[in-house]
């Protein structure tokens, strides 16, 4: 049985649709910009659509995404790197948690109104539940963190230093920036939503540019972005 095709009531063309949803998720632009950027290249529409396309399409998107990656044994249980950044909503403080393997590649996406034992708790869950037990876990000095691994009986497998998760630290930086340009969130629906699937789509993007050579880079940039225009193609 075949899935319905998810472009079959849209005039707009799903070539355009998968520009404008790229644009905006992968880079720090506002929906204006991308409004702009879409006029530019003869595309004429609102930045209203930009929204309803993104919210519409980005979630499907990130999941074909994910399916692919499973698929093709791409998650790595080796080294984990958990950390929790601050994130406002209307004022009040809330806490992203999310899991980095050892290539940067950002597994799992957790948003919660605290940062206790219980809370560190469902975030390992879930990691778990999806991607498997890792070999070790590196986090820092929070005690919820060691507390929930000793719950699940992983409590041998952390590790923590002054340097050790610089490396969870680092993938922040583009969600940081991705956040300044949305002028942040109102909702926790909305900033769970919106990291799952930024989390998806950088993975898919993430070609560790300082680790290869240039023709390796290109190859797989293009690799890469065939690949992501041929997303719901059917």
């Amino acid at each position: 049985m075949t899935n319905p095709n998810p472009f079959r009531y849209f005039k707009t063309s799903p070539e355009i649709i998968r520009l404008a949803v790229m644009l905006y998720i992968r880079f720090p632009l506002s929906l204006r910009n991308v409004e702009d950027l879409l006029h530019e290249r003869g595309v004429d529409v609102s930045h209203e659509t930009v929204r309803y396309w993104w919210h519409r399409f980005g979630p499907v998107f990130a999941a074909e995404i994910r399916k692919r990656r499973i698929a093709g044994m791409r998650s790595s249980r080796w080294r984990w790197h958990l950390d929790e950044m601050f994130a406002k909503i209307n004022g009040q403080t809330h806490y992203l948690w999310r899991a980095v393997d050892h290539e940067g590649e950002v597994l799992e996406s957790y948003v919660t109104k605290t940062r206790d034992k219980k809370a560190a708790l469902k975030f390992l869950k879930k990691a778990m539940r999806k991607h498997g037990r890792a070999e070790e876990i590196v986090t820092d000095q929070l005690r919820s963190y060691g507390a929930a691994l000793k719950q699940i009986g992983a409590g041998a497998r952390q590790e923590t230093g002054r340097w050790l998760n610089n490396r969870a630290e680092n993938s922040h930086l583009p969600f940081r920036r991705r956040e300044r340009a949305m002028l942040r969130f109102r909702r926790m629906r909305s900033l769970q939503k919106f990291a799952s699937v930024h989390a998806s789509v950088s993975n898919h993007f993430n070609h560790e540019r300082s680790l290869s050579s240039r023709k390796l880079f290109k190859l797989n940039r293009t690799a890469a972005l065939v690949e992501w225009r041929q997303l719901c193609s059917g």
